[in-house]
């Protein structure tokens, strides 16, 4: 395959649009790059090198006169981990008060974290902290610094409704608008009626700051500038200039193109690691497979090639190892989506390669379905992504299609709110388990869709979370809000002491919030893989797979990555089931629910989960695809079930998630009978004429 063709603004590239500020740049091919600016500096040097450093005195400045103020600054200037020290310097954390930092994806809270931990020169989970879902490493007297996704930070409300704890609270990368930083916003906002002394910075590289502060500003009129409380503050300069080139011509394979970028700067290039932007897993492991394959066609005196996924479905532990240094001679190429978009500084990326798409998940409320689509990335997460390859030297951006995608406005400028897109009845519950009776008076950022709002509330009807007023059920309801799971798992946990199973519904929900337990390989491995998955599966479905997997686990391989290792069993993540199921077990103790066994009786199992999993029920035609039955949406079973090549004793199903990619496929199946849908949800189903007919 030739050398992909690309042409950076500014240069007269053949049909290509030019970007006339770009001008000065100088040609993006050019002289190497100053790859080890940073090697001799110490913490305290870097600290003051970074653009942030410069403004020091007006932030603070502004944080003490202003309510809210609104951070916009370039990526790498330095907001994520300077701005914590400095309010930290400043006293904001003394009287035993925290400062907090959200990030929208643990391993930028993680990694952030032990940053700022470095440079403040304490133990991370002491003066530093973080805490994500299942894993907290903060001490509730010491760490005066905390960051924490704001999904964790969102559930401390629950707690303590006006996070008296907390004097500064940050929400960080707020561009992306994720469902609980909305909601964030929107408490946040009722607090300071009540806490005017508490400060909240809005910060991000790419959002609209205009419309933060006229959210947050409640002299709105700003008829007397001096009654302001809020701000916007812009941050000039950026930590390292990077270059960016375009395709002339759309790719018809971007993850081909990808690889083969990689291939051309690994040739021509100087040092420096490789970032690549693909969609999802699938498109991952494939860039990373074939990056492994044509590395062996390099020359001899060429440096290695490392590629390394990095995506949500990876443990802890395996997305901590793109943060590890390359050996000698050694080129790292990090494939991974855009949960390496934000605040995530990976030491020694000098190059970005953009695939300009972007996996999103939307939310059909008349099919009741998320469905997963690949579509262009926004403007803003593109402008997010170039950003990765100037945080620690000068760098070049690659993207994989031509400028007039963002010119002619294909790219949207920035993404939609999750809370317009998605299933909100987990958001619904938990704002009722606040005290929001009447969720369509929220002060919403943007408000979501009525109809979206209205399934939301009659599914946590059908489920017994909220009564015939609209409020919140006591227990089931408010224990409900508190279980770190979605509404259906929590549902399911919460009913298993009627049907005497909560040990066996402990580890699903357990098994079913972590990835790929089973190891399946490509070819003659996906096949041994299967064959041993065989020695685990149940005939009536995956969840009950997943539990004898994990009964196997508990009694054979705890102590034996070797056993995993020769029954496709993947033991970081089974370890990681191990914890969560421990968690879990903790809020069922606390809520007085006996945990009891079911002694291998599946159909008081399977009943159980019909309790929660009643909306997602399906049936099965002549032909082998499946039915959902209240939309009757057509489904697909996918290949990673172990219903893909049995025929199921009966035509009815449950299922765990949709999946939207060539096909709607649905994951993690288990046989039922047709007549506990009626049993479980009489809200929800009715059954007249032999058919199920919506309520």
């Amino acid at each position: 395959m030739p050398p992909l063709q690309f042409w950076k603004p500014g240069t007269a590239g053949p049909g290509s649009t030019l970007d006339r500020e770009a001008e000065t740049e100088g040609s993006l091919l050019s002289g190497p790059l100053n790859n080890n600016l940073n090697a001799s500096l110490s913490l305290a040097s870097q600290r003051t090198r970074l653009p942030i450093y410069k403004h020091r005195e007006k932030l603070l400045y502004c944080v003490e006169k202003y309510g809210c103020v609104i951070v916009v600054g370039q990526t790498g200037c330095g907001k994520s981990t300077q701005l914590p020290q400095y309010l930290k310097e400043a006293n904001w954390a003394s009287e035993n008060h925290v400062i907090a930092c959200t990030q929208p994806r643990r391993v930028a809270a993680t990694t952030v974290a032990a940053r700022v931990a470095e440079e403040v020169g304490s133990v991370l989970g002491d003066e530093v902290g973080y805490s994500i879902r299942f894993e907290d490493l903060s001490s509730p007297t010491r760490t005066r610094i905390k960051y924490l996704t704001d999904g964790m930070l969102f559930r401390e409300t629950m707690v303590d409704p006006l996070l008296s704890r907390y004097s500064v609270i940050m929400i960080d990368e707020a561009h992306e608008r994720s469902a609980y930083t909305d909601l964030l916003l929107g408490l946040l906002k009722k607090m300071r009626r009540k806490r005017p002394e508490l400060r909240i910075i809005i910060s991000s590289a790419t959002i609209d700051a205009e419309d933060f502060l006229e959210y947050f500003n409640s002299n709105a009129d700003g008829d007397d500038r001096s009654q302001d409380d809020a701000i916007i503050l812009s941050l000039e300069g950026r930590t390292f200039p990077v270059q960016t080139a375009y395709l002339e011509t759309p790719s018809p394979n971007y993850v081909e193109a990808a690889v083969q970028a990689v291939f051309d700067i690994h040739m021509k290039e100087p040092k420096g690691d490789i970032l690549v932007f693909l969609t999802g897993r699938e498109e991952i492991e494939e860039c990373c497979q074939e990056i492994a394959d044509r590395s062996l066609t390099l020359p001899k005196m060429a440096p290695r090639i490392l590629p390394l996924p990095l995506h949500a479905g990876l443990p802890t532990e395996d997305q901590q190892v793109v943060f590890e240094p390359a050996g000698r001679d050694t080129r790292k190429v990090i494939v991974a989506t855009n949960i390496a978009e934000a605040s995530v500084t990976i030491e020694g990326i000098v190059y970005v390669v953009d695939c300009g798409h972007v996996k999103i998940k939307t939310y059909n409320p008349r099919t009741g379905m998320d469905v997963l689509t690949v579509t262009p990335c926004s403007v803003a997460s593109a402008n997010q992504r170039s950003g990765r390859a100037g945080r620690t030297q000068p760098g070049k951006s690659y993207r994989l299609f031509p400028q007039s995608a963002i010119t002619s406005g294909l790219m949207p400028p920035t993404t939609p709110p999750e809370l317009v897109r998605s299933d909100i009845s987990l958001f619904v519950l938990q704002l009722k388990a606040l005290g929001v009776d009447n969720v369509l008076r929220f002060d919403w950022m943007d408000s979501p869709p009525s109809e979206m709002m209205i399934r939301a509330m009659e599914f946590l009807y059908s489920l017994k979370a909220i009564d015939d007023s609209g409020r919140l059920t006591k227990p089931l309801g408010t224990s409900m809000a508190e279980v770190p799971v979605d509404p259906m798992m929590a549902a399911i946990l919460l009913n298993s002491h009627n049907f005497k199973c909560g040990e066996e519904i402990l580890t699903i929900a357990a098994m079913t919030s972590v990835q790929n337990v089973f190891v399946f390989g490509e070819g003659a491995a996906g096949a041994m893989g299967e064959i041993e998955r065989r020695k685990f599966t149940a005939e009536e479905g995956d969840h009950l797979t997943l539990l004898n997997a994990y009964n196997a686990f508990v009694r054979y391989g705890r102590q034996s990555p070797k056993w995993c290792a020769s029954h496709k069993l993947n033991y970081k993540a089974l370890l990681r089931a191990v914890s969560i199921r421990k968690q879990l077990g903790k809020y069922l103790e606390r809520f007085n629910i006996p945990v009891e066994s079911c002694e291998g009786d599946a159909k008081r199992l399977r009943k159980c989960l019909v309790t929660g999993y009643f909306k997602n029920a399906a049936r099965m035609l002549p032909d082998g695809t499946y039915r959902s039955v209240r939309e009757n949406a057509l489904l697909h079973v996918h290949p990673s079930s172990v219903l893909f090549t049995r025929t199921p004793s009966t035509n009815w199903v449950i299922y765990h998630e949709v999946i939207e990619t060539t096909k709607s496929f649905i994951r993690d199946l288990t046989v039922i009978e047709q007549d506990w849908l009626v049993e479980s949800a009489p809200h929800y189903y009715t059954f007249r004429g032999g058919k199920f007919k919506p309520e």
